[in-house]
């Protein structure tokens, strides 16, 4: 590892004596002048792969200390000891400690010093600096604490906001998404106007960086505010992109944060017009329970608007006739929670969905048909839809349930035989269940609930008529 002759180098180190070089290589940082220090240390640089691993620990502060302070005015010994410093970051990996052990010996805030000397730095060297701050994050990830409280977030946001857009760039990126798994630097990511660069890492850097910037884009995202800066940094495509580009954690993290983000109704329609529709198809169709969820949940937000509902309708008749058991499952939950919209009863209707659930009710499971059961119960309540059941033969299926062993099933066919009973054209047709100790229960239930929202009703119209009363000089 030495500099010290020609002879040792030309061994080409096929069976080197490790002690004997690492002495030469203290000897020569510790006498050398400024170019036999760089030699010494880029020939470190070149053998990391094989130099042993207590050698290497025994360089790290060595290397720690010629970056910390150094009499060469041009900087060349502190570059070779941050390349070097680099190497055995990536070389070592996780596993082996060595960013940690870089971390404690002060390599951090040797970086971010040298990052602050503006004026006696040039762009070579600060991209140097760049790269080891990089490999000291990437692979030592317990230090991440320490760097964002020595102010690393705000000097990584200084040097994106001056950096040339080159190849390097994506270095700062990947820094700023391995900070904001820390929760006060993704405050002052908000507060710091550094939204925009969390965006662009959620767009270039590796998968694992752009995933990570997105889980912190769907923690932020669930402010208002937030929200509105994500979208103004074009937070809507750049999650599209990720999700498309990812494999199954980066369209979980994509679907939750698009989600989070549609939340706020006027979102809704630009995620949809960016093509996020067929993405949530796909998580619902897919075999992650998580995924599912999440796919339900933001079916049930996107289609509070009309076009939105004809769409998600459309596919989920879909999967009906071409998804598993899983997928038609999921499917018919969504259906369920569609079918408390008004417009959406229309919506369902109109997709043909109707007919294709009562034929899948007569081979499907326990399970399938009572999730099915309750989605019928709700799109009872609208005389079209109770046409369209009567019309596909449901009404003699929803009699039958009334003796099933499943509660919820028979709760969730009362409901609707109630619904069906209540009106004059399908009257005669239930009327055998009118009698049957189910429909008489449910129906004394829902007459409860009925006389308990009239009251709440007429206590809320009370309170307000006394409110402006005892208000009267109020403008």
């Amino acid at each position: 590892m030495g500099s010290s002759d020609t002879e040792s180098g030309s061994r080409g180190f096929q069976n080197p004596d490790w002690e004997t070089e690492f002495n030469r290589f203290e000897n020569a940082i510790s006498s050398g002048s400024a170019a036999i220090r760089v030699r010494s240390v880029l020939k470190l640089s070149a053998l990391t792969n094989r130099v042993p691993e207590r050698y290497i620990s025994l360089s790290i502060p060595i290397l720690a200390g010629l970056i910390r302070v150094s009499d060469d005015s041009n900087r060349s010994v502190q570059a070779a000891a941050a390349h070097c410093l680099k190497r055995i970051a990536c070389c070592g990996g996780e596993e082996n400690g060595f960013a940690v052990t870089m971390g404690r010996c002060g390599v951090i805030a040797s970086l971010l010093g040298l990052l602050l000397e503006a004026n006696t730095n040039g762009n070579v060297f600060r991209r140097i600096w760049v790269k080891c701050l990089w490999s000291l994050v990437t692979f030592g990830s317990s230090i991440r604490i320490g760097l964002a409280r020595l102010g690393g977030l705000e000097i990584v946001i200084r040097e994106l906001n001056n950096w040339e857009d080159d190849g390097s760039r994506w270095y700062l990126l990947e820094i700023l998404s391995a900070l904001t798994t820390i929760r006060e630097s993704r405050r002052v990511l908000v507060h710091s106007g550094g939204l925009k660069f969390l965006v662009e890492a959620a767009k270039v850097g590796n998968l694992a960086s752009r995933e990570r910037a997105c889980h912190a884009i769907g923690l932020i995202g669930v402010t208002r505010r937030a929200r509105r800066m994500l979208v103004e940094a074009g937070v809507i495509p750049a999650l599209v992109d990720l999700y498309r580009d990812g494999f199954d954690k980066a369209k979980l993290l994509a679907g939750n944060a698009l989600g989070i983000i549609s939340a706020q109704t006027e979102y809704i329609r630009p995620v949809t017009e960016a093509g996020s529709i067929p993405l949530y198809v796909e998580l619902l169709s897919g075999q992650d329970p998580m995924g599912k969820d999440i796919a339900e949940d933001v079916f049930c937000i996107l289609a509070v608007a009309e076009g939105n509902a004809v769409l998600i309708a459309e596919q989920l008749v879909r999967i009906l006739r071409e998804g598993d058991n899983d997928a038609k499952l999921a499917a018919s939950d969504v259906l369920w929670d569609l079918a408390g919209y008004r417009h959406s009863v229309s919506v369902i209707r109109e997709s043909g969905a109707i007919p294709l659930l009562i034929e899948l009710l007569r081979d499907g499971t326990l399970e399938f048909r009572e999730r099915i059961s309750g989605a019928i119960s709700q799109l009872s309540y609208n005389e079209n839809d109770r046409e369209a059941f009567s019309d596909s033969g449901m009404i003699p299926i929803l009699i039958e349930w009334l003796g099933d062993e499943s509660e919820e099933l028979r709760d969730n066919a009362a409901e609707a035989l109630i619904n069906f009973s209540e009106d004059q054209e399908h009257y005669a047709r239930v009327r055998e269940a009118i009698g049957h100790p189910v429909f008489q229960s449910m129906q004394s239930r829902l007459a409860r609930i009925r006389a308990s929202h009239e009251l709440m009703v007429r206590s809320m119209r009370r309170v307000t008529i006394e409110h402006l009363a005892h208000n009267h000089d109020l403008p």
